[in-house]
Parts: C-alpha cells; sequence; structure tokens
C-alpha cells in the first residue's frame, strides 16, 4: 500500500505534467545510448526512499565500489527538474523501484584501452517489488551503466521510467580531453571537477600536458629540481600525493590519466634547472635570431647531442610511468623548431659536417623510444614526429606495433595520411576539436588588431580560429574519406584545450558542452537510425543535458536562450512538423 503522502505526491506531479505545455516524448540520456527502448504507453514510477545498489557477486573493485556509493548519493538527493516536463503516466499502481541489481563478468579487469565499456539496463515492468537489472562484461560498463540509470532519475520526489531496456557500447574506445597545465596552471580541484564532468558525459581519457616550454610543474622524485625551478611558484605544483589522487579519482569515475611529457620541443621551462642539456633558451621567440625560435613566446629545445639530456630525461620519463599506470605515455615530438637547435655550437658543427636537422631528431627518438618501450609503454607521438615538412623521421623507426600517431593538422587529410602508412591515429584536429581557438592571439604589440575595416581575414588574431561551436564538433566524422580498413586504425579523438588563454576560471566553460557534442558522436555516432545526421534533435537534448551538469555543479555554457528550450523546435532554421 502506498502512504497518503506518495498519494498526495503523485497527484501533485500528474498535475504538473499535465499542465506543462511543450513537452518531450522521451527521457533525455547523454550521450545519446545507442539502443534505448521504452515502450509505449511511457510510464514511470516513484523511487523507492530507501532504494539500494548491490552486486549480484562480491566483485573486490574497489573502483567500483566507489562509483556504487557515488551514484547512489547522486540517484537518492539529485532531484533534477528537467526543463520540459517528459510525456509521461506516473503509475499510481506500481511499488517504488526498490533496487538495481549490477552484474559484472570480469570484475578485475583493467582500465586500459579497448576496455569491454559495454553494459545492459533494463528497468522491467512487474507488479511485485520492482528492480532493475545492470549487467556488464567490466566494471568500466558498469560505470557507464550507472550514468545512464542516474540520468532516467528525476523529479522531487524521485521517479524512474519502467519498461525500459538499454544496450549501449562506444564506437570508438579513446574518448578524450586533453588540458594543456603548464602554461597556466589548474588546481588539483578543477582538474577532479573536469575528471567528474568527463565521467558524466562517457569520456574515459584524461590527457594531462603537465609540461611545456612556460613551465614545469609537476614534482619528480629523481628530478624535483626541474619543478624547483621550473615551476610558477611553490604553490603552482603538482606533488606525487596530488598525481596519485587524480589517477585515483579517475579510475574511480573510469577515466583513465594519461602523461604527457612534450620534447624534445617546448622544453625551455627545463633550462631553469639544467641550462647545459637546452638551446635557444631565454631567448626573444621572433626575430633575435635569424629565424624564428619557437612556435610561440618560450623558447627551448632538448639538446639530442648532449648525453646529459638523456640522463635526465630518462630519470623523468621513470618516474612519470612510475607514477601513473596507464599504458600509453605521450612522448609529444611537435613543433620542433629548426632556429632553436641551429643557435647551439654543437648542433651548427652537426650540421656543417653533413648532419640534417631530421637526423638529429632521429637520435633523439632512437635514444628515447626504446626505453620508453622497455618500461611496457605503448608511445603516442603528435603527428609531427612522421609528417612535419621541416623535422621528421623515417617510419621505419617508429614501430607500427609500439606508436600511435596524435593528429592535430590539415583536418581529415592528415588523419588519412596516419592510417594509410599503416599507423593507429588519434584524431585532435584544430579545425574540430581545438577548444581554445577564436579568442584572439596572446602575444602583445601585434599589429594584426590594428583594423579599421569591417572584413577580418584574420580571424581576430586566432591563428585556428574561428571559435569551434558545439555544432562543429558535433558534425564532425573522425573517420570521414577513410576505407573500413582505414577507419578501424583511428581508436578515436580528443578535444584540445591549450592555455595559453584559460585557467581554472574559464576550464568549464570552455570545455562543457561543448565536449559533451564530442562525446555522443564518438559514443552513439551522429546519425539517425536511417544514416541522417540528427543534430537537430541534439540540440534540444543538449539543452537539457547542460542544465542537469550545471545543477551538478558543472560550470557549462548555455547553447541557446530558454525560450527556445521552452518552444521546441521554434528556434530551428527549418520548422520540423
Amino acid at each position: 500500500m502506498m502512504s497518503l503522502q506518495s498519494t498526495l505526491s503523485l497527484l501533485l506531479l500528474l498535475c504538473l505534467i499535465n499542465s506543462q505545455t511543450a513537452q518531450s516524448t522521451s527521457i533525455n540520456v547523454w550521450p545519446k545510448p545507442r539502443n534505448f527502448t521504452w515502450l509505449q504507453p511511457h510510464q514511470a514510477t516513484l523511487l523507492s526512499p530507501s532504494f539500494t545498489i548491490t552486486t549480484a557477486t562480491n566483485h573486490h573493485n574497489k573502483h567500483l565500489s566507489a562509483a556504487i556509493t557515488r551514484y547512489l548519493h547522486l540517484i537518492k538527493t539529485e532531484h533534477h527538474s528537467p526543463l520540459v516536463t517528459p510525456s509521461v503516466n506516473l503509475s499510481n499502481t506500481l511499488p517504488p523501484l526498490h533496487s538495481l541489481t549490477i552484474s559484472i563478468t570480469n570484475p578485475a579487469a583493467p582500465l586500459h584501452h579497448g576496455a569491454d565499456e559495454s553494459y545492459t539496463l533494463a528497468i522491467p515492468y512487474t507488479s511485485s517489488v520492482p528492480h532493475a537489472m545492470l549487467q556488464a562484461e567490466t566494471a568500466w560498463g558498469a560505470m557507464r551503466g550507472l550514468e545512464t540509470f542516474s540520468q532516467l532519475v528525476w523529479g522531487h520526489p524521485s521517479h524512474v521510467p519502467i519498461n525500459v531496456h538499454v544496450w549501449d557500447a562506444p564506437l570508438y574506445a579513446h574518448r578524450g580531453v586533453m588540458l594543456d597545465t603548464s602554461r597556466n596552471y589548474y588546481p588539483v580541484k578543477d582538474i577532479l571537477r573536469t575528471i567528474e564532468a568527463m565521467s558524466m558525459n562517457k569520456v574515459n581519457v584524461f590527457h594531462w600536458h603537465v609540461t611545456d616550454s612556460q613551465s614545469f610543474p609537476i614534482v619528480l622524485p629523481s628530478e624535483p629540481c626541474l619543478a624547483d625551478k621550473g615551476a610558477y611558484g611553490p604553490d603552482m605544483v603538482y606533488s606525487i600525493e596530488d598525481v596519485k589522487k587524480v589517477v585515483e579519482f579517475g579510475l574511480d569515475h573510469g577515466v583513465r590519466a594519461l602523461p604527457e611529457i612534450d620534447s624534445p620541443g617546448h622544453t625551455g621551462s627545463w633550462a631553469l634547472a639544467y641550462p647545459e642539456i637546452v638551446t635557444c633558451a631565454n631567448m626573444f621567440w621572433e626575430s633575435e635570431w635569424p629565424v624564428m625560435l619557437a612556435a610561440e613566446p618560450g623558447t627551448g629545445h632538448l639538446n639530442p647531442l648532449n648525453p646529459k639530456t638523456y640522463q635526465v630525461l630518462k630519470n623523468v620519463i621513470r618516474d612519470v610511468t612510475t607514477l601513473f599506470p596507464e599504458p600509453f605515455y605521450h612522448s609529444g615530438a611537435d613543433e620542433v623548431i629548426p632556429g632553436c637547435w641551429q643557435t647551439d655550437p654543437t648542433i651548427q658543427k652537426y650540421l656543417s659536417n653533413g648532419g640534417t636537422l631530421s637526423q638529429l631528431l632521429e637520435t633523439f627518438v632512437n635514444e628515447t623510444l626504446p626505453y620508453i618501450l622497455s618500461l611496457n609503454r605503448t608511445v603516442v607521438y603528435w603527428e609531427d614526429v612522421l609528417l612535419s615538412g621541416t623535422v621528421h623521421v623515417p617510419s621505419t623507426i617508429l614501430p607500427k606495433e609500439h606508436v600511435i600517431l596524435q593528429t592535430w593538422n590539415n583536418g581529415h587529410n592528415n588523419t588519412k595520411r596516419i592510417v594509410s602508412s599503416g599507423y593507429r591515429a588519434i584524431v585532435s584536429s584544430a579545425d574540430f576539436y581545438y577548444l581554445d581557438c577564436g579568442h584572439g592571439d596572446f602575444v602583445g604589440n601585434n599589429s594584426v588588431y590594428d583594423n579599421q575595416t569591417s572584413s577580418d581575414s584574420n580571424n581576430g588574431g586566432s591563428w585556428c580560429g574561428p571559435f569551434k561551436t558545439w555544432q562543429t564538433i558535433y558534425n564532425y566524422d573522425i573517420a570521414y574519406g577513410l576505407s573500413d580498413e582505414e577507419a578501424k586504425l583511428v581508436l578515436g579523438g580528443e578535444v584540445a584545450l591549450w592555455s595559453e588563454q584559460a585557467d581554472a576560471t574559464v576550464v568549464d566553460a570552455r570545455l562543457w558542452p561543448r565536449t559533451s557534442a564530442m562525446a555522443e558522436t564518438l559514443w552513439s555516432g551522429n546519425r539517425n537510425e536511417r544514416g541522417v545526421k540528427r543534430y537537430a534533435e541534439a540540440t534540444d537534448r543538449l539543452n537539457e543535458w547542460r542544465s542537469r551538469m550545471v545543477s551538478r555543479g558543472i560550470g557549462a555554457e548555455p547553447i541557446q536562450p530558454l525560450w527556445c528550450v521552452r518552444n521546441p523546435g521554434m528556434c530551428n532554421t527549418v520548422h520540423s512538423i
């Protein structure tokens, strides 16, 4: 028997539903599941105040235990209020939903690339005590199912749809966010919030671009002087404990922490501790030398001809691979600028004796790649190491079974070049996935802004402008133009937030909900069952999802006025009937 209070709550909720003039036809889940069935007529029942989440077997997975505790609290306390109330018949005869039982086949499976994230979620109709069932191969798939279940619960009192069946799995195994914490420092709490938002969106890789020419903020046991001298200050470092916290928090949320120590370029900050191993350090980046010394202010490259370079770098690599259990290690290798190496007398002599800059980079790779592989890591490089038109190495020294290339230039063309050469690719095209673009440039004394005409051929000074809208990101097909065999080599994609003009004060709005757009396309695609791009209906769902993220403490920026949300379709360019 239902209590009088529960009955009154049901009647009040039914009145609210019946009075809502603009109604959606389904519950919003983001990213959209691969297969979601809600039998007609759409019905929902209350969530029991004593609702529990249990496991069918003793799983012995501390990260899943943490996720269950977290989601149980969220599900029972969130009381999300949708912007547009779902069209649903709220049952006053069914008892409340009392439990969700999780069954996992392989609870010990690690969170590595390619981990099975599939799950099946069922909330069946029953006249007895109703309960939901979540089945997954791994703890990580169970976490994805828990997120979906949490999004199915709404209202105050909380209620949940019944006669629901979900089968879900990602299209791409690698779905990431790259965050640059060198150019501006991000406190650990903001990194953790970012990982939390990633988990909500089923994004599973936190690519931590932790060092660059501007600063070296990570404290490493074997080379403490790098952070001591290279960080912006003692309060702007990531201690060993901080890194462990990020790694563990990531695992609790189903997110891998993938470290990047960029080298040999982008290493000016190393010169504060070891000036002897860095060329062109602390020089003016553009005109002090006859040619440009860096892609942007902050000069410095590691010197491949100095043996001490490898002593220091191998200490760094060993420490980082110890701190991060992640099987991938990102070694950078982007934007090697010829002018920087050419300032060094030793390198000048090497070049005058017939050596080339590409051979210099080859020397560097040959000294470092085997060492990284000996630590049982797969190496990720930016595409430049193979595709740069000025300094690159031959494919013969980049074993395809051990090397992954991350593309950022020339859109689909470079993705094609990578996979057609037989390499696995991570796609981060600046044309689509660079979230820092469109905010101008950060260099001062720049005449490009002195423009008195209405035309702006320089995108406001932004080299990768214009701003990448969520629609641009959502409609991007990362395997466009590839054969079926080539497409198999695309592991997935990452949005990138470079931090010349970003820090913790803007990180939420820069990332969200644009990253949500990438998340859905890499999880379930951007087309409906007829193969048609679904950006129109995605707009309404993304409005709802953005609202829910904000209520969960993520400062995601709005994509439309609230009027558009309350009047579905009226802000479209084509009226859908």
